[in-house]
């Protein structure tokens, strides 16, 4: 690891690549400029038309952002521990708040998926509850990292399955899959038997057939997804439309605010779909920087779960990177019609407040880590030099001690 002394000789770049901490911040501060670009690109033709205000959804998305920097900067300051310690009560309180949408949420295009705060503003509890699933595998897997205690059929598995449950139900089962998903990748990183893999991939394999032949439309989305073409005017006019303002973009795009799809052509376009104008707007070279971002925040992410040396931040890390870039990633497949449409929001990217406010809230407990981390590192560098070269044999050799070798 370079020193202080080689970082500034390096100059900016050399000190983010060698500071996850810095870098993180650098490449999150720059995805959410490019993402707010795109909400007021993409949406301010339906604020004017439909509300009279083009700054209309702009505004509230910055709005959004305040509430997320402040929970953030709470999550740091009080450090990813003390929620960890907490999540009972994280679960209890999402999942009220998950069956009270069945009784006085808000009712929009035949799903019942938001409460109402106030008169002029709603929140979807579906969101937090991808927070949640992390948290809660991160506070069961982390202590059980060294010992190989983990088990598949766990208490956060079966939490976060309810909670699936409940968004499914709304109905919501894109979102639904995506909440039980965040809980899972944590124990495919910590190592399960196979066995369990087996059984869960028949149980999950034989639900999500249950679920989509139980509805017409969840079938129709399939099969508009391998021929959009016979669907044009029902549910694959989306996918094409999609593809057309990708398309017409070209290599450098039509320019930001000039692209035609969001005058109605493609439904969504602000949300679901605002990846497609970016492309658009900004080209085949704009969609590469996006996605050089979010690759450089997978970097930087792993990067800070290697250096935890604490299991349950590792193990947080892990599920915040794959809440945040498993959305992304599923987001712009769902746009180029690599998968059927889902309604995975693009974080950053696509307006919605509580997807962001979470988003933001997830990138808290990621900075949280990575100031964890470097603070003991610094209380390892002030040892003295016979402690610190004498503590990573001592563990090695409880580690050969304890496995037998």
């Amino acid at each position: 690891m370079p020193d202080a002394e080689e970082r500034s000789r390096g100059g900016f770049g050399m000190r983010i690549w060698a500071s996850p901490l810095e870098g993180l911040g650098f490449v999150t501060i720059l995805l959410f400029l490019v993402g707010t670009i795109n909400v007021f690109s993409a949406s301010f033709v339906l604020g004017s038309q439909l509300l009279g205000d083009s700054l209309y959804f702009l505004k509230r998305h910055l709005a959004a952002a305040l509430i997320g920097l402040a929970g953030m900067a709470f999550i740091i300051r009080q450090g990813y521990s003390w929620f960890l310690k907490r999540i009972s009560l994280w679960t209890v309180l999402t999942m009220a708040l998950l069956i009270a949408v069945f009784f006085i949420g808000v009712e929009a295009n035949g799903a019942r998926r938001w409460l109402a705060i106030g008169t002029f503003t709603t929140f979807q509890p579906s969101e937090p509850a991808k927070l949640v699933g992390v948290l809660a595998a991160a506070a069961y897997i982390g202590p059980r990292l060294d010992r190989r205690a983990v088990s598949l059929f766990s208490y956060p598995i079966l939490i976060t399955a309810a909670l699936a449950a409940l968004v499914i139900i709304q109905p919501d089962m894109g979102t639904g899959m995506i909440i039980f998903a965040m809980c899972l990748v944590p124990y495919l990183v910590a190592g399960i038997p196979r066995r369990e893999w087996f059984a869960l991939g028949i149980i999950g394999g034989g639900g999500v057939g249950l679920l989509i032949s139980r509805a017409a439309y969840r079938a129709e989305r399939i099969l508009a997804w391998v021929n959009p073409e016979g669907y044009s005017q029902t549910s694959g006019y989306q996918p094409l439309q999609s593809l057309l303002a990708i398309g017409s973009g070209g290599l450098k795009g039509t320019g930001l605010g000039m692209g035609a799809s969001k005058f109605y052509y493609l439904p969504e376009a602000h949300t679901d779909f605002a990846f497609a104008i970016w492309a658009q707007e900004t080209g085949f070279v704009g969609a590469v920087i996006v996605l050089l971002l979010i690759g450089a925040l997978t970097c930087y992410g792993i990067r800070i779960a290697l250096e935890s040396n604490d299991g349950r931040g590792r193990i947080l890390a892990i599920g915040i990177i794959f809440m945040i870039v498993g959305q992304a990633i599923g987001n712009i497949a769902m746009v180029l019609s690599l998968l059927p449409v889902t309604g995975v929001p693009m974080p950053f990217f696509s307006y919605g407040g509580s997807a962001l406010i979470v988003n933001i809230w997830a990138m808290g407990f990621l900075f949280s880590v990575a100031v964890e981390s470097a603070r003991r590192g610094r209380t390892e560098s002030a040892r003295p030099a016979t402690e610190t070269s004498f503590r990573p044999k001592q563990r090695l050799s409880e580690r050969l001690a304890r496995h037998g070798r």
